[in-house]
């Protein structure tokens, strides 16, 4: 009869906790479809949270990225972020906004950075150890891409060599 008894208390247990946990999603849900919380990811983290709270009190700043193609999107960053801060949430964003269009899709983000860099007011965003701050980046403040070329005698950025071990094999004797 125990034996009975304790499986029984499992089961309703385990109907419990999935009543529990299908409430608080349905909830969750219904939250995120408010209109005053549309800035909210649908699948928030703490993070996220966190930093919209910091924007609510006036701790963090809301930035609109407009990108080459003409269209923009909002990223949330503290006010003490750097612009490697900045590049981080911009990468989050936009794999979050293309996984909710496409699906899956494998953007290579060191392509990105090399050959484009933020700017605010024509002043390149270079060094991704600064403040946003020093460059003058307030909230509501509009960033763009620009096209970034390295000169090759800067030698940060140089081709790569072609290492041919096996060059002398393909000739004939």
């Amino acid at each position: 009869m125990e034996l009975g008894s304790k499986e029984e208390e499992n089961v309703v247990g385990y109907h419990s906790n999935n009543v529990k946990k299908a409430k608080l999603l349905s909830t969750l849900s219904a939250l995120l479809d408010d209109p005053i919380l549309a800035d909210v990811p649908k699948k928030p983290t703490l993070s996220d949270v966190d930093t919209l709270i910091s924007l609510e009190l006036g701790s963090a700043m809301r930035i609109s990225i407009l990108k080459l193609d003409g269209t923009s999107f909002d990223v949330v960053v503290m006010n003490s972020a750097t612009v490697k801060d900045l590049k981080l949430a911009i990468k989050k964003k936009v794999i979050e906004l293309e996984q909710s269009k496409m699906g899956h899709r494998h953007i290579s983000w060191r392509h990105v950075w090399s050959n484009f860099c933020l700017a605010h007011h024509n002043e390149k965003l270079f060094d991704d150890g600064a403040a946003l701050q020093d460059f003058g980046v307030r909230n509501n403040s509009q960033l763009h891409f620009l096209p970034h070329v390295v000169s090759k005698g800067s030698g940060s950025h140089s081709k790569r060599r072609k290492h041919r071990f096996f060059h002398g094999l393909n000739k004939r004797s």
